[in-house]
């Protein structure tokens, strides 16, 4: 993993990447304590895990967070920080997690072989045949499939919508794994990209709604809560 680690103070900082590269001695871990410093490297090359501070001068952790919406590809953001009022704010972001100064060893060790577990899952794909087309198309880039009769529509993150010849049942099945949930007899829909429960619906990360049927209601709600509960920390 490529991890970047950001923090004004540079013994604090010198001593977390210390403890990082112990924990994830195969990681390419690079430090930076301006924030205006970390967003030119974060332009220039990818980052797959940011542990950013919070309370920063020049541009805060919250202003920084705020700008990554421009990246391409968005690290997972782990929020590092000694104020727990300031919490709440960096919610709207959608953090992997949080970790506590004071406890920066016990928190982010865990934290860190969730974030290498979630990278893992994002290699992996999903192949159909469309039309003529074989396509391929990793798990990430997916937000959820409808039935549409004899076929199944999948809903990209980018670009028009495909339909092959499939069930959600069968799609289900062989999904379920990765974090595809049934929350509908028409949707199956990826976890990763349900931004909002409301009542009887899922709303999604690019502002769509869908249904979540009464016979599903329990068990998606039970599974999404979970979900965001583990990554939302």
């Amino acid at each position: 993993m490529r991890i970047y680690l950001c923090d004004d103070e540079r013994q604090i900082l010198q001593d977390m990447a210390g403890k990082v590269r112990g924990m994830q001695p195969g990681s390419r871990v690079r430090c930076f304590e301006r924030s205006g410093e970390l967003w030119a490297a974060l332009q220039a090359e990818r980052c797959d895990v940011l542990c950013l501070d919070i309370d920063m001068p020049e541009m805060s952790g919250l202003e920084l967070a705020a700008k990554m919406e421009e990246l391409a590809v968005r690290p997972l953001l782990i929020f590092v920080t000694s104020h727990d009022e300031l919490v709440y704010d960096s919610l709207k972001f959608h953090p992997f997690g949080f970790v506590r100064k004071a406890y920066f060893a016990e928190e982010m060790e865990k934290l860190l072989e969730d974030c290498a577990e979630e990278l893992g899952s994002r290699e992996r794909h999903f192949f159909f045949q469309s039309g003529a087309e074989r396509v391929r198309l990793s798990l990430q880039e997916i937000l959820y499939f409808e039935s549409d009769g004899n076929y199944v529509k999948l809903f990209a993150r980018a670009g028009e919508p495909y339909r092959f010849r499939d069930t959600l049942y069968s799609l289900e099945a062989a999904l379920s794994g990765d974090g595809f949930i049934r929350i509908h007899k028409g949707f199956l829909v990826n976890q990763r990209a349900v931004r909002v429960l409301r009542g009887n619906e899922a709303e999604l990360e690019n502002g769509t709604c869908l249904p979540i049927g009464k016979s599903y209601v329990q068990e998606t709600r039970s599974r999404l809560m979970r979900y965001m509960e583990t990554w939302g920390r």
